[in-house]
Protein backbone atom coordinates (compact mmCIF):
# COMPACT_ATOMS: atom_id res chain seq x y z
CA UNK A 1 0.00 0.00 0.00
CA UNK A 2 1.36 3.21 -1.04
CA UNK A 3 0.87 6.50 0.92
CA UNK A 4 -0.82 8.94 -1.73
CA UNK A 5 -2.27 11.61 -0.61
CA UNK A 6 -4.59 11.92 -3.31
CA UNK A 7 -6.02 8.30 -4.25
CA UNK A 8 -6.78 9.53 -7.45
CA UNK A 9 -3.64 10.92 -8.64
CA UNK A 10 -1.66 7.95 -9.70
CA UNK A 11 2.15 7.50 -8.78
CA UNK A 12 4.52 6.59 -11.72
CA UNK A 13 5.47 3.11 -11.82
CA UNK A 14 9.13 2.54 -10.82
CA UNK A 15 11.59 0.92 -12.64
CA UNK A 16 11.78 -1.39 -10.15
CA UNK A 17 7.93 -2.43 -10.89
CA UNK A 18 8.14 -2.18 -14.54
CA UNK A 19 10.69 -4.63 -14.78
CA UNK A 20 9.09 -7.23 -12.86
CA UNK A 21 9.61 -6.34 -9.37
CA UNK A 22 11.29 -8.35 -6.80
CA UNK A 23 10.91 -12.01 -8.98
CA UNK A 24 13.60 -9.70 -11.43
CA UNK A 25 16.22 -9.19 -9.35
CA UNK A 26 15.79 -12.60 -7.57
CA UNK A 27 16.66 -13.56 -11.66
CA UNK A 28 19.50 -11.55 -12.02
CA UNK A 29 21.64 -11.64 -8.95
CA UNK A 30 21.10 -15.81 -8.66
CA UNK A 31 22.71 -15.78 -12.52
CA UNK A 32 25.26 -13.47 -11.29
CA UNK A 33 26.26 -15.49 -8.71
CA UNK A 34 26.21 -18.37 -10.50
CA UNK A 35 28.94 -16.93 -12.66
CA UNK A 36 30.70 -16.24 -10.13
CA UNK A 37 31.02 -19.01 -8.23
CA UNK A 38 32.46 -20.58 -11.12
CA UNK A 39 35.05 -18.01 -11.31
CA UNK A 40 38.15 -18.56 -8.99
CA UNK A 41 39.42 -15.18 -9.72
CA UNK A 42 36.39 -13.08 -9.18
CA UNK A 43 35.23 -15.53 -6.30
CA UNK A 44 38.68 -14.68 -4.49
CA UNK A 45 37.00 -10.94 -3.77
CA UNK A 46 34.12 -13.10 -1.47
CA UNK A 47 35.56 -13.36 1.54
CA UNK A 48 32.54 -16.17 2.99
CA UNK A 49 32.43 -19.42 1.85
CA UNK A 50 28.65 -19.07 1.41
CA UNK A 51 28.11 -16.72 -1.31
CA UNK A 52 24.51 -16.50 -0.19
CA UNK A 53 24.95 -13.11 1.98
CA UNK A 54 26.74 -11.49 -0.48
CA UNK A 55 23.89 -12.49 -3.36
CA UNK A 56 21.25 -10.83 -0.90
CA UNK A 57 22.88 -7.45 -0.34
CA UNK A 58 23.13 -6.84 -4.05
CA UNK A 59 19.84 -8.01 -4.50
CA UNK A 60 18.32 -5.63 -1.80
CA UNK A 61 20.80 -3.09 -2.99
CA UNK A 62 19.95 -2.75 -6.38
CA UNK A 63 16.13 -3.45 -5.85
CA UNK A 64 16.30 -0.11 -3.77
CA UNK A 65 18.80 1.52 -6.35
CA UNK A 66 15.75 0.82 -9.23
CA UNK A 67 13.03 2.01 -7.22
CA UNK A 68 11.75 -1.31 -5.04
CA UNK A 69 11.59 -1.53 -1.19
CA UNK A 70 14.32 0.97 1.06
CA UNK A 71 15.54 -2.41 2.55
CA UNK A 72 18.72 -2.17 2.36
CA UNK A 73 19.13 0.97 4.17
CA UNK A 74 16.39 -0.15 6.89
CA UNK A 75 19.08 -3.18 7.60
CA UNK A 76 22.97 -1.84 6.24
CA UNK A 77 22.26 1.90 6.30
CA UNK A 78 23.72 4.02 3.80
CA UNK A 79 25.22 1.68 0.65
CA UNK A 80 28.71 3.66 0.74
CA UNK A 81 29.71 1.54 -1.94
CA UNK A 82 33.53 2.71 -2.13
CA UNK A 83 33.64 2.30 1.38
CA UNK A 84 32.18 -1.20 2.04
CA UNK A 85 34.70 -2.77 -0.93
CA UNK A 86 37.71 -0.50 0.12
CA UNK A 87 39.49 -4.32 1.72
CA UNK A 88 38.90 -5.57 -1.74
CA UNK A 89 41.59 -4.81 -4.63
CA UNK A 90 39.07 -3.94 -7.32
CA UNK A 91 41.05 -3.76 -10.26
CA UNK A 92 40.18 -3.21 -13.96
CA UNK A 93 40.47 -6.85 -14.41
CA UNK A 94 38.47 -8.06 -11.43
CA UNK A 95 36.19 -5.15 -12.67
CA UNK A 96 35.60 -6.44 -16.04
CA UNK A 97 35.16 -9.74 -14.82
CA UNK A 98 32.36 -8.70 -12.75
CA UNK A 99 30.74 -6.71 -15.55
CA UNK A 100 30.79 -9.95 -17.69
CA UNK A 101 28.89 -11.80 -15.70
CA UNK A 102 26.70 -9.38 -14.11
CA UNK A 103 25.67 -8.29 -18.02
CA UNK A 104 25.50 -12.41 -18.97
CA UNK A 105 22.98 -12.18 -16.22
CA UNK A 106 21.39 -9.37 -17.69
CA UNK A 107 21.32 -10.46 -21.00
CA UNK A 108 19.03 -13.61 -19.57
CA UNK A 109 16.47 -11.70 -18.18
CA UNK A 110 15.63 -10.14 -21.98
CA UNK A 111 14.54 -7.32 -20.47
CA UNK A 112 13.04 -4.38 -23.40
CA UNK A 113 15.98 -2.63 -24.99
CA UNK A 114 15.01 1.14 -23.05
CA UNK A 115 15.12 -0.77 -19.93
CA UNK A 116 18.06 -2.88 -20.82
CA UNK A 117 20.46 0.09 -21.56
CA UNK A 118 19.02 1.47 -18.61
CA UNK A 119 20.28 -1.03 -16.83
CA UNK A 120 23.43 -1.64 -18.07
CA UNK A 121 24.37 1.88 -17.81
CA UNK A 122 23.96 1.62 -14.52
CA UNK A 123 25.72 -1.74 -13.77
CA UNK A 124 29.04 -0.68 -15.93
CA UNK A 125 29.06 2.99 -14.48
CA UNK A 126 29.17 1.53 -10.70
CA UNK A 127 31.69 -1.30 -11.97
CA UNK A 128 33.92 1.65 -13.03
CA UNK A 129 33.48 3.19 -10.46
CA UNK A 130 34.62 0.27 -7.76
CA UNK A 131 37.85 0.09 -9.22
CA UNK A 132 40.48 0.78 -6.66
CA UNK A 133 43.63 -1.06 -7.12
CA UNK A 134 45.83 -1.58 -10.31
CA UNK A 135 46.47 -5.03 -12.24
CA UNK A 136 49.57 -6.24 -11.64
Amino acid sequence: MTNNPNPSVSQPESFFDKVGGHDTFVALVDRFYAGVANDPPLRDLYPEADLGPANVRLRMFLEQYFGGPKTYSEQRGHPRLRLRHGPYAVTPTQRDRWLHHMLAALDSLQLPADDDAEMRDYLTRAAHFMVNSFDE
